[in-house]
């Protein structure tokens, strides 16, 4: 009896919105969606690998391999991700804490940079990533300020820093390389760790009173969003490749990627909705009804192509293949997660847009 007054006491001592529990609290609809991607993504590693090594393949080897390193890449980043969701979601932030500052680093050395540079780099490096995510492990309490600290407050106090050491030379470029790539591989991609801490409504088509439409979306584990944008993203990745090489014939724009093309995006934007609208109907681990789920899981599968698009526009103006080595044999950490970086704040806003909580 004692300890259990001993432990109201020091609940108690908590102060309001700072809660003790940091472990990621995993309900059966995320747990059952997550074995499904695990398992979907080894069964498409298999059959990968079987079709690559059947000497009468009717299959170009070369799609196959890319096939195959594309799903070796979503199956590691899937299963990292998943234990960290298990262990706590400030490991959740942390990983996508280095994910970001790997990113930046390739996006940065592809690109020349001066001397003058060098400042702005260590305060993007090492002052402007890390308090960006220690903003987002803080929680949505902070969102004024994680939402501005790099659009507003970085992309001002940066270029005067370069400023100030008085190299003139092709200035405008030079810093807004480092703009766009704290943008992109820093600004958008912690917004997927942010969905963990969202504070939702949910549509309730059984209340009578139109103010009782929305109410709080008694969801368990915020989890359950996250790896449903992550499998959208995934399956966008995944079948647009797919339907390029079955039905593709006309490229999107072919400077920029020889492989994109409108049957393709077509195919895998409808594909995905289509898939999104199921996963929620069947586990419900969104606050969406089943068609808003479909039109989400669109969204983000077209930003993916987008982020796809232009990352490749980039590499071709600056003549390199891929981003960096990450395994060899494989792109770099960017090439892989390009349809993150411009899906996610799309995802988190528009989500916000319609289902956050007021105030």
């Amino acid at each position: 009896m004692g300890t259990d007054s001993t432990l109201m006491a020091m609940v108690q001592l908590v102060p309001e919105g700072m809660g003790v529990e940091v472990r990621s609290s995993l309900d059966l609809p995320t747990i059952l969606l997550l074995v499904l991607m695990l398992a979907g993504l080894v069964l498409a590693m298999l059959v990968g690998r079987w079709i690559g090594r059947r000497k009468d393949s009717m299959v170009d080897a070369s799609i196959v391999r890319a096939f195959n390193r594309r799903v070796v890449a979503w199956l590691t980043m899937t299963a990292i991700l998943a234990v960290a969701s298990i262990v706590s979601r400030y490991v959740v932030v942390a990983l996508f804490g280095l994910l970001s500052f790997w990113a930046l680093r390739e996006f940065i050395t592809m690109t020349p940079t001066r001397r003058a540079d060098h400042r702005a780099l260590f305060w993007s490096f090492f002052v402007v990533t890390p308090l960006q995510y220690v903003l987002i492990g803080i929680g949505e309490t902070t969102f004024s300020y994680f939402a501005t600290l790099i659009p507003v407050y970085a992309s001002l106090i940066l270029p005067a820093r370069i400023a100030f050491t008085g190299d003139h030379k092709r200035f405008l470029e030079r810093a807004a390389k480092i703009q766009f790539g704290l943008l992109v591989c820093v600004y958008s991609l912690s917004f997927v760790p942010a969905l963990l801490d969202m504070k939702l409504r949910q549509y309730n088509p059984s209340a009578t009173g139109e103010e009782d439409r929305l109410q709080e979306w008694s969801g368990e584990s915020h989890v359950g969003l996250l790896f449903f944008f992550v499998l959208m993203v995934l399956l966008g990745d995944l079948l647009q490749f797919t339907w390029d090489k079955l039905v593709g014939r006309h490229l999107i724009s072919p400077a920029v990627n020889g492989t994109k093309t409108w049957e393709g995006l077509c195919g895998g934007v409808i594909s995905v909705g289509l898939l999104g609208a199921v996963v929620q109907f069947a586990l419900g681990v969104t606050p969406f009804y089943v068609y808003g789920a479909g039109f989400m899981a669109a969204l983000v599968a077209f930003m993916g192509t987008c982020g796809s698009l232009t990352m490749s526009a980039i590499k071709r103006d600056r003549g390199v293949r891929d981003y960096g080595t990450l395994v060899h044999g494989h792109a770099g950490i960017l090439d892989r997660i390009d349809s993150l970086c411009f899906a996610a704040p799309v995802f988190y806003y528009v989500t916000r847009f319609f289902l956050g909580m007021p105030g």
